[in-house]
């Protein structure tokens, strides 16, 4: 047990303490077992359902799912704190500091911008003079390694768009992919291992690849198209097995798409 005052509502410095003690001895034992990696995982999780939350635009859990989200940072911090390496008040000062110096327009800088427009391109210009990325290849190492892929793919190609890499239409973008998908065609057919060069794991990347760069060139989202396309798959197969009046195991390919060319229409 530890020495606590329960009250009907917390503020910031209260929050700061229950975390301090949760790991403090006579605390949890859970709690101060963990460390940056082994509570990476829940940091992730916590920010999806946040997603999930606000993309049902209910406030209830948004406050919920925001307020965890807010615990895992704190959690990390105070982690950083018994190591002595920085404190909440350091985090604090630092995205503060971030937000004056990207917002010049705002608080006195020399830079103006009228337009949100402006305010990326700014932006995109004082990002990279504050983390010395002095050409492109920088800004794209920098991109993390840890974003979804079809997400840090598309960053890389807007990136390198910025810096007029890029094809004047989109119909450049789209013959490319048509020569990726022939070279997946031929890395299958010619049943190479799916490590070996030009197999088949290197050609399905090369696929999503330029795909994601026609999503970008387009102003799409290619994490929003897959995750509609998984939508739009899950509603159609469920259809399919209502339709089907034996296991669908026990259907020809002729007989299946028969029964999903029957489901796609019931959805038009």
């Amino acid at each position: 047990m530890v020495d606590f005052q329960c009250k009907p509502r917390y503020g910031w410095e209260d929050f700061l303490e229950i975390m301090r003690l949760l790991r403090s001895p006579g605390g949890c034992p859970w709690d101060a077992e963990q460390t940056h990696g082994s509570i990476r995982r829940n940091f992730l999780e916590e920010t999806y359902e946040a997603l999930d939350a606000i993309d049902h635009d209910d406030p209830h859990a948004m406050c919920e799912e925001l307020g965890d989200i807010l615990m895992q940072v704190a959690f990390h911090v105070q982690i950083e704190t018994e190591r002595g390496r920085f404190t909440m008040d350091d985090v604090v000062d630092g995205v503060a500091q971030k937000l004056v110096y990207r917002h010049p327009h705002v608080f006195g800088g020399s830079m103006q911008a009228d337009t949100s427009e402006q305010v990326l391109v700014n932006w995109e210009v004082l990002k990279r003079k504050e983390k010395g990325q002095r050409t492109t290849a920088d800004a794209i190492e920098a991109v993390p390694h840890t974003l979804p892929a079809l997400w840090r793919a598309e960053k890389i190609v807007g990136k390198t768009a910025k810096a007029g890499f890029n094809w004047n239409s989109i119909d450049g973008a789209l013959d490319k992919l048509e020569e990726e998908v022939r070279e997946l065609r031929e890395a299958v057919e010619a049943g190479r291992a799916a490590d070996a060069p030009h197999g088949v794991r290197e050609e399905v990347g090369d696929t999503l690849f330029i795909t994601s760069k026609i999503a970008q060139m387009s102003g799409v989202d290619p994490e929003d198209a897959l995750h509609r396309a998984c939508d739009k798959f899950d509603a159609r197969f469920r259809r399919v097995e209502e339709a089907a009046d034996k296991p669908l195991s026990a259907y020809s390919l002729a007989e299946l798409t028969a029964l999903w060319e029957a489901a796609k229409q019931e959805e038009s």
